[in-house]
């Protein structure tokens, strides 16, 4: 059972879903609870069990724990924004993906599966109440050079990985009241519709 969101982060939904789903969110700050090997070997699980196009599971993971030199390495592929918080997490994840498929043949669907992957990861970390937060903003192109990513393959994002806790106050005043606000989401009508193109509203 999940003890530590924040009662303004559980999202307001119209119609019920999963709890896990609901108090989900990204935070910038964590708990100093250690997130243990056995921790990432069941959040590594729950991606290696995901859906993939063909089952070529081309999902490909790096991660490494606060205090290590490879910790350091992602810390510097990490855009400027990031770098202000993501020094937070004990663990910080680089995920990538193989662009070909098996037979040779350009997989379009990989970054696809490589999102059901960390969509399961991240089922799996609010069930132990470890926070993911995933970051777009990543130089990939360092992080290939940095970590000897081979030709074929793709850095496509980075995760700060952590218990929830901690508190906004250890934030720079430029994030603090983001780290606050309510949670908001675009209503189902602007991206789902039956039988038509959805009517975008925003």
């Amino acid at each position: 059972m999940i003890t530590s969101t924040l009662e303004n982060k559980i999202a307001d939904t119209r119609y019920d879903v999963h709890p896990l789903i609901a108090q989900r969110w990204s935070p910038r700050v964590f708990s100093d609870k250690e997130v243990t090997g056995e921790d990432m070997n069941q959040l590594l699980e729950a991606v290696r069990w995901s859906a993939s196009s063909r089952n070529e599971q081309p999902w490909r993971l790096i991660y490494a724990h606060r205090g290590s030199k490879a910790y350091e390495r992602m810390m510097s592929c990490l855009s400027e924004f990031n770098r202000k918080w993501a020094g937070n997490a004990p663990v910080l994840i680089l995920a990538g993906y193989k662009e070909k498929f098996e037979s040779g043949k350009d997989n379009f669907h990989a970054l696809h599966d490589l999102g059901l992957a960390l969509g399961n990861m991240t089922v799996q970390a609010q069930s132990m109440d470890i926070a993911l937060h995933h970051m777009a903003g990543v130089d990939w192109k360092k992080a290939h050079e940095k970590f000897d990513v081979p030709a074929g393959y793709h850095i496509a994002t980075a995760i700060a990985v952590g218990y929830y806790g901690g508190s906004a106050e250890e934030l720079p005043e430029s994030l603090y009241e983001s780290a606050q606000a309510e949670r908001t989401r675009i209503p189902q009508a602007s991206f789902s519709a039956e039988g038509k193109w959805p009517e975008d509203n925003n």
